[in-house]
């Protein structure tokens, strides 16, 4: 009952700014969403147990306490951010190539282009690129959490904030593999896929133009 004392209010406040920052759209929305609608379920579902995974290279060297060393350091920084940045740009340039498929052909909206690793390799690396998730993890375990909390409480919470993340972008995978919503959007074609697209690029140039503060 004390060690709940003890750490629930800061426990509370861990889960309130992660709800937060996982709710804002951003590239691990954005890759959740396309697998979803272009593959169905299961890769959403994929992509998003990869981006919930991502979590934990956050987690890990945030305990270590390399991501301040990240934040600290422009040259690594940038490494970072201009990988991450190249690596929405390649996604996005895929998707905004996207052709128009043979109107005479049946769209099974139960097949997708993606194996389950596929998905899951690209959850981790979209969210476990992003620079902006470093700072925002810094932040988390330098302010909102105390220096003074065990190691064991903290690998707690990184063990929640994955697991929450996975859960929140599962939902989502579910949402935009509804039928009806794939239906809608198959109806737009390569349209959509070309808007997605351009969204991941626009995601990608917002990156590379991200400073270190």
């Amino acid at each position: 009952m004390q060690w709940i004392n003890a750490y629930g209010i800061e426990f509370l406040s861990v889960a309130v700014v992660h709800l937060l920052a996982v709710a804002s759209p951003g590239p691990d929305f954005a890759i959740v969403v396309r697998a979803s609608v272009a593959a169905g379920r299961r890769a959403g579902t994929w992509t998003a147990l990869g981006v919930g995974a991502g979590i934990f290279v956050h987690v890990a060297y945030s305990l270590l306490g390399i991501g301040l060393i990240v934040a600290q350091s422009v040259v690594l920084f940038n490494a970072l951010k201009w990988l991450a940045a190249a690596y929405l740009l390649y996604i996005g340039i895929k998707a905004l190539r996207a052709k128009p498929q043979d109107p005479t052909a049946t769209v099974d909206l139960q097949a997708g282009p993606r194996s389950p690793r596929q998905a899951f390799i690209t959850g981790v690396m979209t969210n476990g690129l992003n620079p902006k998730a470093t700072l925002f993890f810094l932040s988390l375990f330098t302010v909102v959490i105390s220096p003074h909390t065990p190691l064991a409480v903290q690998a707690g919470y990184g063990l929640y904030l994955a697991l929450a993340t996975a859960l929140w972008f599962s939902l989502v995978a579910r949402l935009f593999s509804q039928p009806r919503v794939r239906a809608g959007f198959a109806r737009m074609g390569h349209w959509f896929d070309r808007a997605m697209g351009a969204v991941l690029v626009g995601l990608g140039i917002k990156l590379a133009f991200t400073e270190l503060r």
